[in-house]
């Protein structure tokens, strides 16, 4: 591994970046966009971090803050016992459902196999999830325990999203709890970069405190703004090209709600103010917030006005060897192997309770008029648990998509990004059935790559789904087309992208360089 030099600091390595490391209320200044001392590369697109490799650097006498012939020797030396250590620290923070967490621990593993060192800031109910380090290292950090036990306690008595809306209030002590939290981590960890999924609403305010780029990421086109397509929470609609590009304003709602809780946040890290209504995709001083979309552009294509600060890198897979091999229970490989594939219905985290016999019931008897063998999982309360009163079906809490799937049919799901991922990258026909969210919006892609029949919304379940039941293993293009775009998403190596773009963004090479 090369050395590297911070401008204004001098040269440190990975070990030495974290005893130096600036605080909030201290920290150094970087090179502008324009600054061209090494080969002409820009230093850092946000002009927060600006790491370069010493022996590019074409200052004698070291970067912006000019050491000395003779510092720069005694940190040269410095380095030359610290030559192996790791590129870059990158702290990951996420919080939500098992489809918001997996793809960020699939990226600490990718981001270890590359040498780096990883702090994965995430429920300790995931623990699960945790890759097997690499060469770089990965500490879990427990953060957001107690949201993710309200979320698992609340989900299956909701009635439905309006109901959830009330009962935010419960989630308020929670939410700063989940703030403080990542604060903790990050302070544990020294990060030369912050990776946040934006309902973790400290994400940027935790980089900016500690003066390093944050990236936002999350598996959606949800918040860079495009004439391509309406932002995804209007589902599959077009308001033309001006109305689409004006949907994204509604990015800046997180601020408007929970504003209040931000700047109290704020002000305990040492920052100041910020406005309820600030942009998410521009940090203070102006320049743009990087952001990593992990979906695959033959899902969803990029845009043509989509900035250089968009990244689409393909899907980020947790794969079984990255999880410790999950071993399937028994009941479901000798269900598996006695008869035709299944088809796999479940809806998720989507457990609003009040609904979930009548999904129930609504499921079996589709099932039962198509003479079709199915797994059903329960997942949250998304459908009710019980014996299904037939040997052509199995009943189960839930099992990982990126086993099961290959493994069956055809998939009936609610169309969360990682549900829908899966689906499409096992090559299977899928039905989605939307609750809310950006789920029509994949349900409408899924309709409109010709993978599956038009989305059936959550409400007429119990009318439709027999008759869409059938479209769906009947209608034969679904399934060659599914089997076309499964192997293009195969394909992608949406982790390598992920990797190759943080390294850029804070100008950190990779290892092997």
């Amino acid at each position: 591994m090369k050395a590297f030099i911070r401008h204004g600091e001098g040269c440190v390595s990975s070990q030495t970046r974290k005893a130096a490391h600036p605080g909030p209320a201290e920290g150094v200044a970087g090179h502008g966009p324009s600054h061209t001392t090494c080969d002409g590369r820009a230093v850092c697109p946000c002009n927060k971090s600006g790491f370069i490799t010493m022996e590019r650097c074409s200052i004698p006498n070291g970067c912006a803050g000019r050491p000395g012939r003779r510092r720069a020797a005694r940190l040269r030396a410095a380095m030359d016992s610290r030559l192996e250590e790791p590129a870059m620290h990158v702290l990951v923070i996420s919080i939500g459902t098992r489809g918001d967490i997996q793809p960020f621990a699939a990226l600490a593993g990718a981001l270890a196999r590359a040498g780096h060192d990883v702090t994965l800031a995430v429920p300790g109910g995931f623990a699960d999830l945790v890759p097997q380090a690499g060469p770089g290292t990965i500490t879990h950090h427990p953060t957001g325990s107690t949201m993710l036990r309200l979320l698992q306690e609340l989900m299956p008595e909701l009635s439905g999203p309006s109901d959830a809306l009330r009962k935010l209030g419960m989630m308020t002590a929670a939410m700063r709890e989940l703030n403080a939290e990542c604060w903790d981590a990050a302070q544990a960890a020294h990060p030369d970069v912050v990776v946040y999924h934006p309902k973790c609403l400290a994400g940027p305010h935790i980089a900016e405190a500690l003066r390093v780029p944050g990236v936002l990421s999350l598996p959606l086109p949800f918040y860079t703004p495009t004439r391509a397509y309406a932002m995804p929470i209007f589902g599959g609609a077009s308001f033309g090209a001006w109305g689409n590009r004006a949907s994204y304003e509604v990015r800046r709602m997180s601020g408007a709600i929970y504003g209040g809780m931000i700047n109290d946040f704020r002000r305990e890290v040492g920052l100041g103010h910020t406005r309820r209504l600030a942009d998410p995709l521009k940090n203070p001083d102006g320049s743009p917030v990087h952001v990593l979309y992990p979906y695959s552009r033959h899902v969803v294509p990029v845009p043509e006005d989509y900035p250089p600060s968009a990244h689409v890198t393909g899907y980020w897979f947790l794969d079984h060897s990255d999880d410790g091999d999950w071993d399937p229970p028994a009941q479901l490989v000798d269900f598996l192997a006695v008869g035709e594939p299944p088809v796999y219905v479940g809806f998720g985290s989507m457990g609003f309770g009040k609904g979930a016999n009548q999904r129930r019931d609504a499921v079996l008897a589709a099932l039962r008029v198509h003479g079709l063998r199915g797994v059903v999982a329960t997942g949250w309360g998304g459908i009710a648990p019980g014996e299904a009163r037939t040997d052509d079906v199995l009943v189960l809490e839930g099992a990982p998509h990126e086993w099961l799937f290959p493994r069956v049919a055809a998939v009936v799901h609610h169309g969360g990004a990682g549900s829908t991922a899966a689906g499409i990258r096992a090559g299977r026909p899928t039905l989605v059935v939307p609750f809310l969210g950006d789920q029509p919006f994949w349900g409408a892609r899924v309709h409109a790559l010709g993978v599956g029949p038009a989305p059936l919304p959550a409400k007429r379940l119990g009318t439709t789904l027999t008759g869409r039941l059938g479209d769906l293993v009947h209608t034969g293009s679904y399934a060659s087309r599914a089997e076309e775009l499964g192997a293009a998403v195969r394909a992608d190596n949406g982790l390598a992208a992920g990797v190759y773009a943080l390294e850029q963004i804070t100008g950190v090479p990779a290892v092997d360089e």
